[in-house]
């Protein structure tokens, strides 16, 4: 009937426990329409349109939200419908051969007995986040909001593991920049400047949201609330190492490019100097290659010896002063 690798799990829980139920969305609407002390948590991933249409059928999800579930290109956000809550999630993830960021995205629906969670890409596997909570049956009690706690504290973890492994590349390049060799580190630094600004748009949106869900937001359980204040300062923190990344990132761009232009300057006086030195015999040549019939010292038996003793004094006093003053 449908593609096992789209609905994802689906469970019924009361009092913390899961039902042994079959893992069907019509099994789960079924059971928490009769029993009002259940929810359900129907998990989908990259569904297609059918499939998303059959889950909102079944619990009455907003159309709005479900076009901007299965666009998977949404800013991280929170809204609410009548007694649902919706919230999208930028999720991200760390690929250091390219030094890229991938992000994907999870939307959760969260009503009075139900959630509903589609994730798109490959980042916050909820199969891992789910057999966590189900382990904590003392959490899992207080309902949907202490889902949405679960998934948004996986989404948030991903982005501390991503700043981490961004960090990491940040230290490598600034090592680089200060090495004594030459080296072209712009283009990396330009790479990792782009991923850091994709981090920001995922993490800075969730500020304030996850501070409202620490108060005790309306569809927010209000025992469940407190585990959210754990969740908001984790986004603070790494929201403020994302910025801390971004000036190191803008200040080893600029000692690059300071360094570049004093290494230009330095290679323009050396070959201004080795074009002063070079210019002394090239004159004396040029003088004594004329091919007049009367010049000074044309005939000299020892003029040859004598012009040549003297470029050698000139070039040599010439090097000693360059290299005296740094050109060379």
């Amino acid at each position: 009937m449908h593609d096992g690798h789209v609905i994802v799990d689906c469970g019924v829980y009361a009092e913390g426990e899961r039902l042994d139920l079959p893992k069907e969305p019509e099994t789960v609407a079924q059971t928490i329409d009769q029993d009002s002390q259940t929810f359900g948590w129907v998990g989908l991933h990259d569904p297609s349109d059918a499939e998303m249409r059959r889950v909102q059928a079944l619990f009455g999800l907003h159309e709005l939200a479900v076009e901007d579930a299965l666009r998977a290109h949404e800013r991280p956000k929170v809204e609410r419908y009548g007694d649902a809550l919706v919230v999208v999630l930028r999720t991200l993830w760390y690929v250091d051969e390219g030094d890229q960021v991938e992000t994907g995205q999870v939307s959760v629906f969260v009503g009075p007995q139900y959630v509903v969670t589609v994730r798109h890409g490959d980042g916050a596997q909820l199969s891992t986040t789910r057999q966590a909570l189900e382990d904590r049956a003392s959490m899992l009690g207080h309902g949907p909001g202490a889902v949405l706690w679960a998934v948004c504290d996986s989404v948030v973890d991903g982005y501390e593991e991503v700043a981490e492994q961004v960090e990491v590349d940040v230290d490598e390049v600034e090592s680089s920049v200060f090495s004594p060799e030459r080296t072209s580190d712009a283009e990396r630094i330009y790479k990792l400047k782009r991923e850091v600004l994709e981090m920001r748009r995922a993490i800075v949106p969730l500020r304030e949201p996850m501070e409202a869900f620490s108060h005790g937001a309306p569809g927010i359980n209000k025992h469940a609330a407190a585990f959210f204040r754990d969740v908001a300062d984790h986004v603070t923190r790494v929201s403020e190492q994302t910025d801390a990344l971004d000036t190191l990132l803008t200040s080893a761009l600029n000692a690059h490019l300071a360094r570049v232009s004093v290494q230009q300057n330095d290679d323009m006086r050396k070959i201004s100097a080795w074009v002063m030195i070079a210019a002394v015999p090239t004159m004396l040549a040029g003088i004594y290659g004329m091919n007049f019939d009367h010049m000074p010292e044309l005939r000299w038996h020892f003029g040859y010896y004598a012009v040549l003793l003297l470029m050698g004094s000139v070039c040599g006093t010439m090097y000693g002063l360059f290299r005296k003053v740094g050109w060379l």
